[in-house]
């Protein structure tokens, strides 16, 4: 009989980009702290590892990533400032990033791919199980995605990757999975046969797109350590978990067809903040009128 695996506890989360599509803008802000409606999107996606029952964050963050450590540290002036004046909803939004989880960080110094910050978390994961969250990605609370990989992993064992059908047309802005098998136990995990980093068009083995959440064993940090720059010159993760998966080691998808928002897109961006503001019941019902009544005026001014 096998073994249960271990409870994961760690989560990464690379941070160390560039943020080139938002610039001006990125210029001197990290692409992370952008506010989707108030709270930067970084908060999001930790967040969503605390609520999977991850305590232990690390992020590998780069030159000119200060304000994501300062957002999650204390601000003795401004708590001490509202205590004065007695607003407690803004002093508990203040706090609660805080007291979000015990968060670590270390730099990437060189801008050599996601799996060489995956690799930078080496000395803190050590040798025990744990998940990558990438900051572009924010998954809807209501649609627990790494609760569900959580399952499939103590049912087929090994590393296991989010996936999500694309349009084919669009496949090759993403890695990209082939599977097979429907999970024997019932559930909603796939055996991956093959992984493939940005294919080139017309050559995908699917439309199942690698979005940004993992589930990994730590045999992936000598893998990584073997693994030859790929496409962009740089080391990605998605060739060493290929490199596994050719091993005949365990590696393992879970089918989201939830809600996800890509921050990382400008575009997705702002769709991202309208549909989390629509949503909020102090915002919504306001910002929907107005909304609709923008969206009338626009169609009358194009008749």
């Amino acid at each position: 009989m096998n073994s249960t695996p271990p409870r994961i506890t760690k989560a990464v989360i690379p941070a160390a980009g560039l943020g080139t599509r938002f610039l001006p803008l990125t210029k001197a802000t990290p692409k992370e702290m952008l506010p989707v409606v108030d709270k930067p999107a970084i908060q999001y996606v930790v967040e969503e590892a605390v609520a999977a029952g991850m305590s232990d964050i690390l992020m590998v963050t780069g030159r000119n990533k200060r304000p994501l450590e300062d957002h999650f540290d204390r601000n003795y002036e401004l708590e001490e400032a509202l205590q004065r004046r007695g607003d407690q909803d803004k002093l508990n939004s203040v706090c609660a990033s805080t007291e979000l989880a015990d968060i670590h960080y270390v730099r990437q110094r060189d801008p050599k791919g996601l799996g060489h910050a995956v690799l930078c978390a080496a000395p803190h994961v050590g040798s025990e199980p744990f998940a990558v969250l990438l900051a572009d990605d924010l998954i809807d609370p209501r649609d627990p995605l790494l609760s569900r990989m959580a399952e499939v992993r103590a049912r087929l064992g090994g590393s296991v990757v989010a996936l999500m059908e694309v349009d084919p047309d669009a496949i090759h802005l993403y890695g990209c999975a082939a599977v097979e098998r429907p999970d024997p136990a019932g559930g909603d995990g796939v055996r991956i046969t093959e992984l493939v980093e940005k294919p080139e068009p017309g050559t995908a083995p699917s439309n199942l797109a690698i979005i940004g959440r993992y589930l990994l064993d730590p045999e992936i940090f000598e893998e990584l350590r073997r693994t030859s720059p790929g496409r962009g010159g740089e080391i990605q993760l998605t060739d060493a978990l290929r490199a596994l998966v050719r091993a005949g080691r365990p590696v393992h998808g879970v089918v989201f067809s939830g809600r996800r928002y890509d921050t990382g897109d400008r575009a997705e961006y702002l769709r991202a903040t309208v549909r989390l503001a629509c949503e909020r019941e102090d915002l919504g019902p306001g910002f929907l009128s107005w909304l609709r009544e923008f969206v009338r005026a626009e169609e009358l001014v194009g008749v």
